[in-house]
Parts: structure tokens; sequence; C-alpha cells
């Protein structure tokens, strides 16, 4: 009897053992961690893709900002009230030219947190690259109060249009 309750015990542990490696090699693709670490991935991308920008290196940067797009959309599939991931979102369409496609993400966004600073910033040089400064100056605004880097670069990109 002990014997039978020990190999019971031995293939329980096996098998949950080998359940935990599945996983955590990525079967479980609908977990929350896997999103998560989709949007990580893409803002790693987007952070080498400015520096690269920094240094006019605009081809190198404008494919990091397509991979970045792929994993952003990947985790916007399992979470789109992530006021987050619909900035990067607009940011990496901004980057690649798809004006209209990242204003509806970073609207999207402000639905959610409507004083969320980077997409107000990233709108607000959204508007100003369209040549709508109007709205531009309305983002501004919205961050005047905030005491942070976003206003500053938004009015710097503002001031030399």
């Amino acid at each position: 009897m002990f014997k039978k309750i020990f190999i019971i015990l031995i293939a329980t542990f096996i098998f949950f053992q080998y359940l935990d490696v599945s996983y955590s090699a990525g079967g479980d693709s609908d977990s929350s961690s896997s999103y998560l670490d989709l949007y990580k991935e893409a803002k790693r991308y987007v952070i080498r893709a400015k520096k690269l920008e920094e240094k006019n290196k605009t081809d190198r940067a404008s494919k990091l900002y397509s991979q970045a797009l792929e994993k952003l959309r990947d985790a916007y599939k399992a979470d789109r009230n992530n006021p987050d991931i619909l900035n990067y979102l607009g940011f990496t369409l901004r980057k690649t030219g798809k004006f209209e496609e990242a204003e509806k993400y970073y609207l999207a966004g402000l639905k959610i947190k409507p004083n969320h600073n980077g997409i107000n910033e990233y709108l607000g040089e959204l508007y100003v690259k369209t040549g709508r400064m109007n709205l531009a100056k309305e983002r501004l605004a919205v961050l005047k109060s905030c005491n942070c880097e976003e206003y500053d670069e938004l009015k710097e990109v503002i001031e030399k249009n």
C-alpha cells in the first residue's frame, strides 16, 4: 500500500514539474505575465530606437520601432485598457509615419487616463508634426501643472515650430 502511494506521489510531482516547465517556457500565451513581458520587451526596443535616432541612425531605429510595434499589438490584444500600452502603440506608430492610427491609440489612452503625461506629450508632438499647433498647445496646457519633463519637452517642440 505504501509503495502505491509513493509511486502516485512521485508521478504527481513529475506531472506538475512538467506543467510548470511548459508554462514558464511560454506555453501559456494568455497569461497576464506574457503580455506584460511583450510590453517590457517593446519598451526596450523603443528606448534603443530613441538612442539610435539621436545618433542619426534612423534606418536601424525604424526597424526597432517596427519590432516594438509588433510586440505592442500582441500586448494590446491581451489588455485593451492599459494606457501605457496605448501610449507606446501611438508612439511607435507615429515614429513609423502612421499618424492617423497613432492618434487613435493616443486618444483611446486619454479616455482611460486623461492626465497621462506621456500620452499628452506625444500626442502634442503628433499635433505639431501634423501642423495642428492649437491642439498641441491644448496638450501643453494639460501638462502645465505636472512639473514634469514631458511639459518641458513638448514646450520645446512647440517653440521650435
